[in-house]
């Protein structure tokens, strides 16, 4: 590697991950972004119908501004809540068209694990010699072949979205539930233009952030319609807060916590709400699903299909043999992860939160970075433009090396006990 042409792998073509390639882009830096999807925003697209809580003024970079600017495109503005399906359309798509972009982007290719050539994880612990050798990507091909691709830097922006937490109590499956993966929604269903494959059913929902609360809502609306639509809502917290805010500064934020709360109390006939309930077993009957659930006792209940919208956590296991230090609670890269839990008993909203120095963004693996969500680990306190500061940050460490980026691109001596 020279310390003015490190060659730059990106994971992830989301909003983070677009920002970073813009980032390394507006330097003059070579990188290339790989995206598992077929266009970029492959997760936000899962979610296209659903509203954003924050405007476009929230969701617009001034890089991403300034970028569509210069190449005559509209930008997004003013207080209009996007849906997931505009960002992409509106903000995503017209940046990845740009020609600065367009040709680094490898779509339909997915990162399967990131290694050191030469090194396996427990090598050259802390000798500086990490630092020498190039990473190496396994990468899927849109064709199903895979390859190997090599990089100097790797920035991580793979998020959350696509590896759910479980259903079972503890976080792991429950017995049975990987037989009835097919049975099973992990993401926000579009019930208004999916009506007939919801309408009718018996649903099992768990999970009792925003998305299983708006899953909650529109099934609410449709059983208005499909009377014999039923929902139980299984909630492991026995006195959930539905994540509300007090004198909430997100209109659309309040509104949802209201009718999850309102649904509580039972305004909806369709939908039946279990506090304290966790799902201890899932098994089959007749074509359809019965779950076991225990709150106190244990109850069965027979459903057609199951919505679990637990939230999730992002995929370890592309850098298992690379010298990431986690947290032990939230499983984000240690640094940040303490910062963020130093800051857990002051309180406030994600809107209060701010991005935190770049010294904690630099793992004991030189050149390797985890950015977006995913760095935030099981904190889901994660906003847009604290992703937009850590690429800043990042990407002027890179783009510093033999000065500040020493910091981020070289290992210095340690014990083996710290590594």
């Amino acid at each position: 590697m020279t310390p003015t042409d490190p060659r730059i792998a990106i994971l992830g073509a989301g909003p983070i991950g677009v920002e970073a390639a813009l980032a390394a882009a507006e330097r003059g830096l070579s990188f290339s972004v790989y995206e598992a999807a077929e266009g970029v925003g492959g997760y936000v697209r899962r979610w296209g119908h659903v509203r954003a809580f924050t405007p476009w003024d929230m969701n617009v970079s001034e890089r991403a501004e300034r970028f569509l600017g210069a190449a005559g495109m509209d930008t997004p503005k003013g207080p209009v809540l996007p849906t997931g399906g505009e960002l992409v359309a509106r903000l995503l798509e017209p940046l990845a068209s740009l020609p600065m972009l367009a040709p680094r982007l490898r779509l339909g290719s997915r990162v399967l694990a990131v290694a050191r050539e030469g090194l396996l994880k427990h090598e050259e612990i802390g000798s500086g010699r990490r630092a020498l050798a190039p990473f190496r990507l396994l990468v899927a091909e849109p064709g199903g072949g895979e390859r190997i691709e090599a990089a100097d830097v790797v920035i991580d922006c793979t998020g959350t979205y696509g590896h759910p937490n479980r259903l079972g109590d503890g976080g792991i499956p429950a017995p049975g539930e990987r037989a009835f993966e097919e049975r099973i929604t992990h993401a926000i269903p579009d019930v208004a233009r999916e009506a007939d494959a919801w309408a009718g059913q018996t649903v099992l929902l768990t999970g009792a952030g925003h998305s299983a609360q708006t899953a909650a809502r529109d099934l609410a609306a449709l059983a208005r319609h499909a009377p014999r639509t039923k929902v139980i809502w299984a909630i492991r917290s026995t006195a959930p807060t539905w994540g509300a805010v007090a004198g909430d500064p997100l209109p659309e934020r309040a509104a949802l916590n209201a009718a999850a709360a309102r649904m509580a109390r039972g305004i909806s006939d369709a939908i039946d709400v279990r506090t304290g309930a966790v799902t201890e077993a899932l098994a089959g009957r007749d074509g359809r699903v019965v779950a076991t659930l225990r709150n106190g006792g244990r109850e069965e209940v027979e459903v057609d299909r199951i919505l679990a919208l637990n939230g999730g956590v992002g995929d370890a296991s592309l850098y298992r043999q690379l010298q990431v230090h986690e947290c032990y609670a939230t499983a984000g890269p240690m640094k940040l992860a303490a910062a963020l839990l130093g800051e857990a008993g002051t309180g406030g909203d994600c809107l209060t939160r701010a991005a935190h120095r770049p010294e904690t963004l630099v793992n004991p693996e030189p050149g390797f970075f985890i950015l977006g969500s995913k760095s935030y680990g099981r904190n889901s306190q994660f906003l847009l433009s604290v992703g937009w500061k850590q690429v800043e940050d990042v990407v002027e460490m890179v783009a510093g090396e033999g000065a500040a980026g020493r910091l981020a691109l070289e290992v210095k001596p340690t014990t083996r006990a710290q590594s």
